[in-house]
């Protein structure tokens, strides 16, 4: 019965694909009776108080591709999706409030996710609040920035997203690169609003948040006077207080930041502190700390910490930072992390980052700190055959025993398997 006039009592006109010229409108038949079984909202439509009369529909907010595969799942249980009728079919799965079509499509977005459509596929995320399929598309964003930034499809993204990935501090892209992204996006958004594409429109196209987000003073040197600075975007105010900050001179309040982003993978070192993993596991209630100290023999920006999880798990982190002399918390952080695999050295492990973001934590050599997580979720995997002495990129921490119940964490076993830091 699917498409097939034979006992058809409705019909729906919607409009065909945009590069189909041949035909502006298409014609499919459908039952009613089969479409209200699928979906309240049809039977709402047909069969309600206000029911529907006429036996031609009009459906102008979707293409015929989309409902045609909306009807197929109805009829027999079966889509068939593509990269260019899933975010159809998604939109029309919840407005037509058919859960389990709409939980076919997430699938498929999260198996094709890649940098090539991840600026496509976070909008629609966000707006039907998928926080799953939120989380993976900026942790691609993360991982692959300059691949992401340099698709075609970042080239239309909404100026609002535009400013939240200019400040998002762990993208892994070098600056010059993120601000030739942003360079072109408003080089597009010119030509899209007929504007001239010089320095003073595209400037007030990005305005003054988006602007603040690019790191300038960390940009090479050549790299600011050849391609900045002959760009005409950064105000005469602006390229001294860049070169103030270069130079370490005072500057204006809210100037530009000059801290590398903490997803540049060219600075973090990460080295493991463990040998092997035990078969034993690490309680993760509420309640449960897991403390560890150590000093470090050079001074060092301590960029966060990794911590053992289990395979397809989330977990609650409350983590700080204290010096133990001075007795003064660095850096409170909390948050929800999913569990993921790690490569660790000499063995792989579940297990997530907790990451400062922007924030400078500098920590002194020959100062004895302290790291504490409350950790709650499933048990996790545990370390074992823990190093009291590990030594990365020219920089040896020395690990010393906890004399509190720290929840099986020590210099030999437990909790915190990396610590990430930058010279």
């Amino acid at each position: 019965m699917f498409n097939n006039n034979l006992f058809s009592d409705v019909k729906f006109v919607v409009q065909k694909a945009a590069e189909d010229e041949s035909e502006s409108k298409q014609v499919i038949p459908a039952h009613k009776f089969v479409l209200s079984i699928s979906s309240p909202v049809f039977e709402a439509m047909f069969y309600g108080e206000l029911a529907e009369t006429s036996d031609s529909i009009q459906l102008p907010d979707c293409e015929y591709d989309s409902i045609l595969e909306l009807f197929r799942y109805m009829y027999s249980d079966k889509v068939n999706l593509s990269g260019s009728n899933v975010m159809g079919v998604l939109y029309l799965a919840k407005k037509y409030m058919v859960p389990s079509l709409a939980d076919k499509c997430m699938k498929y977005l999260q198996d094709n996710l890649d940098p090539s459509n991840v600026f496509i596929i976070l909008p629609s995320a966000q707006k039907f609040e998928e926080k799953n399929l939120v989380d993976r598309c900026w942790k691609l964003i993360s991982k692959q920035t300059e691949e992401a930034v340099k698709s075609e499809c970042f080239e239309t993204i909404e100026r609002s997203l535009l400013e939240v990935v200019v400040k998002h501090d762990n993208l892994t892209i070098e600056e010059i690169e993120l601000f030739n992204a942003v360079d072109l996006w408003a080089t597009k958004e010119c030509e899209r609003q007929g504007l001239a594409g010089d320095g003073e429109a595209k400037r007030r196209i990005l305005g003054e948040e988006i602007i603040k987000g690019i790191r300038f003073p960390i940009m090479d040197e050549k790299d600011f006077a050849s391609v900045v600075l002959d760009s005409k975007i950064l105000t005469a105010e602006e390229i001294v207080s860049v070169l103030k900050l270069r130079n370490s001179v005072p500057s204006p309040p809210k100037a530009f930041s000059k801290t590398k982003r903490s997803g540049s993978v060219a600075d973090i070192q990460r080295r493991c502190r463990f040998n092997s993993l035990s078969n034993r596991r690490l309680q993760c209630g509420s309640r449960t700390h897991h403390h560890i100290q150590f000093s470090v023999d050079r001074d060092i920006k301590l960029l966060g910490v990794c911590l053992f999880g289990s395979e397809n798990n989330t977990y609650t982190v409350e983590l700080v930072v204290r010096s133990l002399f001075e007795r003064t918390v660095f850096m409170p952080k909390t948050g929800q992390f999913s569990s993921e695999l790690l490569q660790g050295g000499k063995f792989n492990y579940f297990g997530f980052k907790v990451l400062f973001d922007n924030q400078q934590v500098l920590l002194e050599k020959y100062t004895a700190y302290q790291i504490e997580a409350e950790i709650s979720g499933p048990d996790s995997t545990c370390g074992d055959h823990g190093d009291s002495t590990v030594t990365c990129s020219g920089v040896t921490f020395t690990f010393t025993e906890f004399d509190l119940d720290s929840g099986g964490t020590t210099p030999r076993r437990g909790q915190y398997p990396e610590i990430l830091f930058s010279l």
